[in-house]
């Protein structure tokens, strides 16, 4: 991104200004031919005359880029080297076109002068006959002019007011990276096998498909944190010369996921490989939008989350949306009868180490492998432990020699349980996210703030957060806009002192200074603190 910036334009702008004032000078003259000495000095005095052009004009093209390096976080990591890349190469345009140019335009422009009129000039001055025939027409109308150029700056501002707003356009990435997640608590065997049926069908259905990879879970080093329910499909596809399906990447996106909905229990979500990674770096979850709900009850948590996503899945251009799910998690649950147990004898500990031992295992000793050693665990075989009932049916010794199943001391059953809690600032949270399609970022959140603060009326100390693209588009607009207008102020009056001369603006210049920087440094320090 930071050598795309490098437009050629730009770092030739001031060489330009020099070369075409040294041609414009030999070319007005009336010699037939000049000697080094006097292309010398004539090269010397147009360049000294053309210097404040040559300032202004790349002055006025570092001015855009200021604002870009009061930029933090995850946007000033991003956009700052490009301003930096596009800031040195003007720096040192400007440095040659002083130094170098000047010196290059002596030696090599040819001596021997021209009048006759080549093409270039006859385009030229075909050009200026239009122009100027147009401009006396304009001349004679000056109040038409003006009302048509104030109605278009209106009819401009009006469609830029209208325009939304997102922190960082869309771009194809010529891949899909889809979050696949089965139901919560899924073993990594289920997930192996949602993501080899949606493999399968992909393979089948679309010929735009070279390959696809999964990932489940999370690897040895977790630099990637995810439950055995969730994984990633990676769908490599081919060029997009080579399509016959779908014409755009939505269309392609569309179609795909209308084709894996014959897969129950399963949810995707289309994003690309980059942006997805990008938005789980700024906010732990690969959403482009992320509404935090903060709370205390978990409970309440996840009833107010499932009414915002629902309010989410009714906001134009809100897709996939996803509610996180902190219960759900099967967990077998045993309560113990304690008269019973008192009645046959036996305690809680020795029941406890019954059932410890055949469902997780006790060790009974060491195996010696050469000069490795390991723990001997002794358990209930794997077909003896899978359902329900072979807990049930436990048998526990008891002290007159007899053995009574686990269910006539206990009651066992398998309840739905706690999934996940997730903290931020030591407060608890349940996130919902969504990905942005065919709208604006900015739009979509606020619509989707107005109908939560409607429809809505939370508890005391419950509240919603919106992060993610959002968040970004948020920070970067406060800190740019307080900022920027200060930078390109001052700049304005710098530019306005070398092009009309600095004592005419000196005063303006000065009070600019030590009020916008101070208000700007002030600005930057109530958003940092």
């Amino acid at each position: 991104m930071s050598l795309g910036a490098l437009d050629f334009g730009l770092i030739v702008d001031g060489a330009v200004i020099i070369v075409e004032a040294c041609m414009f000078q030999l070319h007005t003259s009336n010699q037939n031919s000049v000697t080094q000495t006097e292309m010398d000095d004539l090269v010397y005095k147009t360049s000294t005359r053309m210097r404040n052009a040559a300032v202004f004009g790349e002055l006025i093209i570092l001015a855009v880029y200021l604002p870009i390096f009061t930029l933090e976080s995850i946007e000033g990591k991003m956009f700052i080297p490009m301003a930096q890349t596009v800031a040195f190469a003007l720096l040192g345009a400007f440095i040659l076109s002083l130094t170098y140019v000047p010196m290059m335009s002596a030696l090599f422009l040819s001596k021997n002068i021209s009048h006759k009129k080549n093409i270039s000039d006859k385009i030229m001055e075909f050009a200026e006959r239009i122009h100027q025939k147009v401009l006396i027409k304009v001349l004679e109308i000056p109040k038409t002019i003006v009302a048509t150029s104030v109605g278009l700056l209106a009819i401009a501002l009006f469609i830029f007011s209208t325009l939304g707003g997102e922190f960082i356009p869309e771009l194809p990435e010529g891949d899909f990276a889809v979050e696949t997640r089965v139901l919560t608590g899924s073993n990594l065997t289920t997930s192996s096998e949602a993501i080899m049926k949606s493999a399968h069908i992909l393979l089948a259905k679309f010929p735009e498909v070279e390959k696809i990879v999964g990932k489940s879970g999370s690897g040895e080093i977790p630099t990637d944190p995810m439950p055995m329910e969730a994984s990633d499909m990676m769908i490599i596809l081919k060029d997009k010369s080579e399509w016959t399906s779908a014409k755009s990447w939505n269309e392609l996106a569309d179609k795909m996921k209308e084709a894996l909905n014959d897969i129950p229990g399963v949810t995707f979500s289309f994003q690309y490989p980059v942006a997805m990674r990008f938005n789980e770096l700024m906010t732990g979850a690969k959403q482009d939008v992320v509404c935090k709900l903060f709370g205390e009850n978990l409970d309440t948590l996840s009833k107010y989350a499932k009414v915002i996503g629902n309010i989410s899945t009714k906001v134009e251009g809100a897709e996939d949306v996803y509610v996180e799910p902190i219960t759900g998690l099967p967990q077998l649950i045993i309560n113990y009868k304690r008269p019973l147990i008192a009645q046959y004898g036996l305690n809680i500990q020795d029941i406890n180490k019954v059932v410890n031992t055949a469902l997780a295992g006790q060790s009974a000793g060491m195996v010696f492998e050469d000069e490795k050693r390991f723990n001997l665990v002794v358990r209930l075989g794997n077909e003896q432990r899978q359902n329900l009932e072979d807990v049930q049916n436990l048998l526990i010794p008891t002290p007159n020699g007899i053995q009574i199943p686990l269910n006539q001391v206990a009651d066992v059953e398998i309840k739905e349980s706690v999934n996940q809690i997730q903290r931020d600032d030591a407060k608890r949270r349940i996130t919902i996210g969504f990905n942005v399609g065919k709208r604006d970022v900015q739009s979509i959140v606020k619509e989707l703030q107005t109908k939560v603060e409607q429809q809505i009326k939370l508890p005391s100390g419950y509240y919603v957060e919106y992060g993610g693209a959002f968040e970004n588009l948020v920070a970067a607009k406060t800190l740019v806009n307080s900022s920027s207008n200060c930078i390109t102020i001052d700049f304005y009056f710098i530019i306005l002192s070398v092009q009309f001369g600095a004592t005419r603006f000196t005063n303006l210049f000065s009070y600019s200074i030590i009020c916008h920087w101070w208000y700007l440094v002030f600005s930057i320090a109530r958003y940092a603190f």
